[in-house]
């Protein structure tokens, strides 16, 4: 998988919220949330950007923080899910999480 099809959770942080305002409008990655102020007055937010985008986010003022590898964790969360149909044979209880109902 190349960089460029590999998308990162990122922390977007600004000195300054119109250093911020004016990154995001400029270069719109995808956010994620709303931002947060930090106990230093600096201001955050989590956005979704490929690994280019992430260096092209970095500025004076701003740093970015790779908080996850999204796409590698979207791909362990597909590992988890079942591959047939729980529900093929008439009889049979499924397995997993939920409550057997009564009519």
């Amino acid at each position: 998988m190349s960089d460029r099809d590999r998308i990162l959770r990122v922390r977007v942080t600004a000195t300054d919220p119109t250093v911020l305002h004016t990154l995001l409008r400029e270069k719109r990655p995808d956010v994620g949330g709303r931002p947060h102020r930090g106990a230093d007055r600096s201001i955050s937010i989590e956005a979704y950007v490929s690994p280019a985008e992430a260096e092209d986010l970095e500025r004076e003022g701003v740093t970015v923080q790779v908080i996850e590898d999204a796409t590698a964790t979207g791909r362990a969360r597909q590992a988890e899910v079942g591959r047939g149909n729980r529900y093929a044979v008439g009889e049979q209880i499924p397995r997993g999480l939920g409550l057997k109902a009564h009519d």
